[in-house]
């Protein structure tokens, strides 16, 4: 797969600072190793698995979303 041109890799990270916020959670050793094997087994990426248990915590408490 051909690499990325410096220009795509900045309209890329222009276009994701504009379309998102970042979230920096930390969790202690080993425990990302295990939370990635979660996601991976359910077929998603690590962030879509943290965005889809945070979605899905929020509805079961009642929270806007």
């Amino acid at each position: 797969m051909p690499r990325a041109t410096k220009a795509a890799v900045t309209a890329h990270a222009k276009y994701n600072a504009k379309a998102y916020d970042r979230l920096y959670p930390f969790v202690p050793k080993g425990r990302k190793a295990e939370i990635q094997a979660a996601a991976d087994a359910a077929g998603e990426t690590l962030n879509e698995y943290i965005v889809k248990a945070i979605d899905e915590r929020m509805e079961r408490e009642n929270h806007e979303g």
